[in-house]
């Protein structure tokens, strides 16, 4: 039976895999559903729905599921902690959830910056999965636009931004567009200074 990752690298293994990794394809099957293309307050399939809270809850719970699958296989008690910490934020929203999706776009995620095969070592792994980046012969790793400049596995750190829209790590938001103050200058409104 071919694997997901299979699919999606297009490649085949002869034997099978030792990893880590968890299959998503339900998580994004109902992303796709609940979510707004980029730019668009509309939901994809249907003009005139939003997100339900039951749906809503259900990505999330989908979300926790899968980083419960990697709990118990932890193979640090520091990924077991760092795992938990993930597991439990992803509560509140599952308890009380939001009305919009915070996360960011598949565009963003997509124009993240990719860390060459080169500038990784041997020791270097993924804070989610914890598998060292170089067993993948197709390792995608990227680097987030974070002040830590965190790296993950793509495969992992992709549901988490698209649902939560932070750096799990440092929890900085990512995606969001700074806002550029407004300078009020009273002289900007009458140069000619007819009104004084």
């Amino acid at each position: 039976m071919t694997t997901q990752y299979e699919v999606e690298h297009n490649v085949k293994f002869t034997e099978p895999r030792r990893t880590r990794r968890v299959d998503m394809a339900s998580f994004f099957s109902l992303l796709n559903q609940i979510s707004s293309p980029s730019g668009t307050q509309t939901p994809q399939q249907n003009p005139h729905a939003t997100p339900t809270p039951v749906d809503a809850a259900a990505l999330f719970r989908m979300l926790q599921d899968q980083l419960l699958t990697l709990h118990t296989t932890a193979p640090t008690p520091d990924n077991r902690d760092f795992l938990e910490q993930l597991i439990s934020s992803l509560e509140q929203d599952i308890n009380d959830p939001p009305s919009t999706l915070r996360g960011v776009s598949q565009e963003f995620v997509d124009t993240l910056d990719r860390v060459n095969r080169k500038r990784l070592r041997s020791e270097d792994d993924c804070a989610i999965c914890k598998v060292p980046y170089l067993e993948d012969e197709w390792c995608l790793v990227v680097e987030l636009p974070c002040k830590g400049r965190h790296r993950f596995d793509l495969e992992c750190v992709g549901p988490w931004l698209r649902s939560k829209g932070t750096c799990p790590m440092c929890r900085e938001e990512m995606g969001k567009k700074k806002e550029i103050p407004v300078v009020d200058d009273e002289e900007d409104e009458d140069p000619d200074m007819l009104y004084a």
